[in-house]
């Protein structure tokens, strides 16, 4: 259609009679003479009014989606962050549990002995220190602690003070290949030499060749002069190889040390020696051994039969 005169006030009219029709519509209310009309025109369009609606609710549903799912990541967000500190909190209650666990039986050890120790914490590995099995304390000449002093946990032995400063102290481990100790046997008190191997077991020279051992026996520390390098009565270990002695005038053992030299983190260093060698009380009690099952045998016993009467 073309902009000319008569279609502007087409225009002009058509509105005037719609805003005409409004306000009979409004002031007339439920009795408004349009309701039929507005019946017949919603009867008309409801329908497709309807299938717009199916068209847009999606959409909007999308939108409202979108919008939603920021605050749906930030509660995610939140709780993953949440999680993990309670990850962290559980790992520190973890870590603090083992930690009470093992000065609890350091503790033990130490008062079993009669040790006066110094506590102290392993932080640095032998690693920084050349080839040596070695670890560094933060223990040192400021606590008391001295060269060649014996250094242990809960378990037994873990070596010997070696170098040290004002605040920490390099341990020589016990599994260190040039570590040697003086050890005695349980119950038997035969006496021997211990050196490290590394990461295998320790090996153990009795200077009695025909010494009865088996496997299973355990060792202590003999102890030394002065009690440096060694107090008596550390537990060193147990034996898990007997060689054969082929005439030997030494016999050789193979023993597995009580200490995990890879785990090491609370340690004791014994400042005060025991007044006297507690020999093994201070080993731990052996497991008792689990009782055979009883065989239960049953044997079964024929009933006896009535004899017949004897006939007349």
């Amino acid at each position: 259609m073309r902009d000319t005169r008569e279609s502007r006030l087409l225009l002009v009219l058509l509105i005037a009679i719609a805003f005409a029709l409004i306000t009979v519509d409004i002031r007339g209310g439920e009795q408004s003479p349009l309701d039929g009309a507005r019946q017949a025109a919603a009867s008309v369009f409801g329908p497709v009014e309807g299938g717009v609606a199916q068209i847009v609710d999606p959409v909007g549903n999308a939108v409202g989606a979108v919008r939603d799912s920021g605050e749906r990541h930030t509660r995610i967000s939140r709780l993953e962050h949440e999680n993990a500190a309670l990850k962290a909190k559980l790992g520190s209650s973890d870590r603090h549990r083992s930690r009470a666990a093992q000065l609890d039986k350091l503790l033990k050890t130490a008062g079993t002995g009669q040790y006066g120790i110094k506590g102290a914490q392993v932080i640095a590995i032998g690693a920084a220190q050349g080839f040596s099995w070695t670890v560094t304390i933060d223990a040192g000449s400021r606590d008391g602690i001295a060269r060649d002093m014996t250094v242990l946990n809960g378990d037994g032995l873990v070596g010997r003070v070696t170098t040290v400063s004002a605040d920490t102290a390099t341990v020589l481990l016990a599994n260190d290949p040039d570590f040697a100790v003086g050890t005695r046997m349980e119950k038997t008190n035969e006496i021997g030499f211990g050196n490290g191997q590394g990461g295998r077991s320790l090996r153990v020279q009795l200077l009695n060749g025909r010494a009865a051992v088996k496997r299973g026996d355990r060792l202590v520390t003999f102890g030394s002069s002065a009690d440096k390098p060694f107090v008596p009565g550390v537990p060193v270990g147990e034996v898990v190889k007997v060689e054969p002695s082929n005439g030997d005038l030494t016999r050789t053992l193979q023993v597995r040390p009580f200490v995990a030299f890879s785990q090491l983190d609370i340690v004791g260093v014994v400042v005060v020696p025991p007044r006297q060698d507690p020999r093994d009380t201070v080993l731990p009690p052996k497991p008792a051994k689990p009782k055979p099952t009883p065989t239960v045998t049953v044997t079964a016993t024929p009933t006896p039969t009535a004899s017949a009467p004897p006939r007349s």
